[in-house]
């Protein structure tokens, strides 16, 4: 059996999981599931998404405005 688990979000991974998963051992038995016998590949590039999202925050600032935030 094949799994695929991809990590999109900017946090670097598994360094930055404990903000989101806060029980530490939680966390570390999260990431242990997810590398054991894994392959881990980081391509060493910036985010697409994260490009276009600050290029859209910089937009307003540039042109005097504010930038508005979903909640």
């Amino acid at each position: 059996m094949a799994a695929a688990i991809l990590e999109k979000e900017q946090v670097p991974a598994p360094d930055g999981w404990t903000k989101t998963f806060t029980d530490p051992r939680l966390c570390a038995a999260i990431v242990d599931r997810l590398t054991f016998n894994g392959t881990i590949i980081e391509t060493g590039t910036d985010s697409y998404r994260l490009a276009s999202t600050r290029a859209r925050a910089e937009e307003p600032a540039k042109a005097g405005g504010s930038v508005k935030r979903a909640v």
